[in-house]
């Protein structure tokens, strides 16, 4: 026995005569199984040796594939090409790689690619879907065995692509939960940079959820009456702002048979607005200006303001502060402070942008002249200093209508027609100072 290994070490370097190997094949033929067993299950020492994984013969799947192709091109573009863009095919598209081979090679890339298309199937708030991606690595074969291992970044390109699927939970807002540490210590151990990675996401995500005092519903409402309710409320510098619907959205037939469509007019005015509106100089003009672009989450929505120019130094007239208008935080603090040596003037170096009040708001479908004089008219009913105040619209080139949420973009806008003529309304294409808007 002792004679057949050295000889079969010595075949292995290369050191061997022909005789010598004619002799160690015929040993190995007689003493096959033998041998084969000893060998692969001990060393030189006596220790057991540690076994490979090895997977099952290929199917006649995957041999038709790797004759016509790569196999990770299937995995990554025909897997996630289907004409359903649903969880349930992209489900389905995971368990087919899954399945495909036990070693779950070319792991890394499928991880990668399926990131890249949760978008494009709707699930990239499934805090189930990242789990199952997860599962997608194999288990127990990443996780350091010493400090030297753990020291030296463990099968780095897995612990960062786990990394990267963790930071799109992150900026999807997506807390992990009891499964995702289950399965990040099965795949990397209680040691690795993605188990830290997820130690951060349970410290910070619970102290942060609840801090937006003005938080945006999840998900945005599909009506453009609520989203545009959302928007003006979300704007309004008083709380107590009360908006308003002037005009749904709907087809009318004239007489001639013509059908015309309505547009949306959503309006907003609080009573301090409306009191500024009513004290203003009628012979000073009133300003419609935007459209303004505001965000909410991915949503873009546009909105006009109705606003006058700010008054001249000369003319304005400060008003004293009424004690009692506020009982918990007085409005003026007029308190005579020992002033310090090294202070050199009593002036603050403070940029006071006056930009003029704002009278009203609103949100329309159609943003051309014709659709915000009927805003205006409407304003008039409860605003009746508006039919003496001349008009001046300073409408920009932009978007002309409201985010539509269910097309997820801008739909076209017909030419706009001519405009109609009124005493007290003209129009003004370049405007001459800032249109900056004080939110």
């Amino acid at each position: 026995m002792k004679c057949a290994r050295c000889l079969l070490r010595l075949q292995g370097l290369g050191l061997v005569v022909p005789a010598a190997t004619r002799c160690a094949s015929l040993l190995q033929s007689t003493t096959a199984p033998v041998l084969t067993k000893a060998l692969v299950a001990f060393n030189s020492h006596g220790e057991v040796l540690r076994r490979f994984h090895g997977s099952p013969p290929p199917s006649a799947d995957l041999k038709e594939t790797k004759e016509t192709g790569d196999c990770a091109v299937l995995a990554h573009d025909d897997l996630f090409e289907r004409d359903a863009k649903t969880k349930a095919a992209f489900g389905q598209a995971i368990d087919v790689f899954t399945k495909r081979d036990r070693r779950r090679r070319g792991h890394v890339e499928f991880i990668y690619a399926a990131l890249q298309r949760m978008t494009q199937f709707g699930v990239e708030r499934d805090l189930a879907v990242y789990n199952r991606l997860l599962d997608v690595f194999p288990k127990e074969v990443f996780v350091p065995r010493n400090f030297i291992q753990r020291m030296f970044n463990h099968y780095p390109r897995q612990q960062e692509c786990a990394v990267q699927l963790l930071e799109q939970m992150e900026n999807y807002g997506i807390l992990p939960n009891v499964e995702t540490k289950v399965l990040l210590v099965q795949i990397f151990g209680e040691k690795s940079h993605p188990m830290r990675k997820y130690q951060r996401l349970m410290y910070w995500f619970p102290r942060f959820q609840h801090t937006n005092p003005f938080p945006v519903p999840r998900p945005l409402p599909v009506d453009p009456v609520d989203l545009a309710r959302l928007g003006l409320a979300r704007i309004a510098n008083d709380l107590d702002a009360k908006v308003t619907v002037y005009q749904m959205p709907c087809t009318d037939v004239t007489e001639t048979g013509e059908e015309i469509t309505l547009p949306l007019i959503v309006g907003s005015q609080s009573v301090e607005q409306a009191e500024l509106l009513a004290k203003h100089d009628p012979s000073r003009p009133v300003l419609v200006e935007g459209p303004y672009p505001l965000w909410l989450r991915n949503v873009c929505v546009y909105y006009y303001v109705l606003r006058a120019d700010p008054l001249a130094p000369g003319e304005k007239v400060e008003q004293p502060y009424d004690p009692e208008r506020s009982l918990y935080y007085p409005l003026q603090l007029s308190l005579e402070w020992d002033r310090d040596m090294g202070d050199m003037g009593d002036d603050f170096d403070v940029d006071d942008l006056d930009e003029g009040p704002v009278f009203a708001m609103c949100m329309t479908d159609q943003g051309d002249q014709a659709t915000l004089n009927q805003w205006i008219s409407a304003l008039q009913e409860t605003n009746a200093i508006l039919g003496q105040v001349p008009t001046l619209f300073r409408l920009d080139a932009g978007p002309r209508q409201l985010w539509n949420a269910q097309d997820g973009g801008h739909r076209p806008q017909p030419p706009p027609g001519p405009a109609q003529q009124e005493v007290d309304v003209t129009l003004e294409e370049e405007p001459q100072h800032s249109r900056g808007v004080k939110q």
